[in-house]
């Protein structure tokens, strides 16, 4: 199963790369496939390119829901 990640670009680098926040951590992505991004917009990070733009609105409700799948699967772990 492949999973593409929303995450916020906060630096803009040379050579199509860029910064992302992914929950708290930060990462170097290439930005080729979205060259028109730019700090503050949401893009669709799957292992290590960003391939699309979301809207800021989809990206926080997809955002949260994955925290909602770790704390129950926590949750569930901490059950067993």
């Amino acid at each position: 199963m492949c999973l593409a990640i929303p995450a916020m670009l906060v630096e803009l680098r040379a050579d199509e790369r860029a910064v992302v926040n992914l929950g708290g951590i930060r990462k170097d992505v290439s930005i080729e496939l979205v060259p028109e991004a730019q700090v503050g917009d949401y893009v669709i990070v799957h292992v290590g390119h960003a391939i699309g733009m979301i809207d800021p609105e989809e990206a926080e409700r997809t955002l949260a829901l994955f925290g909602e799948m770790a704390e129950a699967a926590a949750a569930a772990g901490a059950a067993a």
